[in-house]
């Protein structure tokens, strides 16, 4: 298991990112999204211990991502990224939780 945080970028052909794409950090601690803007960025974490659920949703070209909290607000979504990098998100945050829990 990686150690180190990944990042997942979205593709530029998908809507909202053609600017900035929108990045997901996957680290053995938080998931950390990233929207840039021309002015600023917004930013939001999520410790890997308060996802409740990851869901993806996958089209033709390209997937969706949404990472609910456990805090029960609306669940962040992630627009852009292959099947693949879904799905390797996905596991990967599954990973850091199992790694994390074995340890408390």
């Amino acid at each position: 298991m990686a150690t180190e945080s990944v990042i997942f970028r979205a593709s530029r052909l998908t809507r909202g990112n053609f600017w900035f794409p929108a990045e997901v950090e996957v680290s053995p601690t938080s998931v950390t999204l990233r929207k840039r803007r021309l002015i600023g960025k917004k930013e939001e974490s999520i410790h890997i211990a308060h996802i409740a659920s990851i869901k993806i949703d996958t089209h033709i070209f390209f997937s969706d991502v949404y990472i609910e909290s456990s805090g029960g607000e609306n669940p962040e979504v992630c627009h852009g990224h292959t099947k693949g990098e879904a799905v390797e998100m996905k596991e990967l945050i599954e990973q850091y939780q199992t790694a994390y829990y074995k340890k408390t």
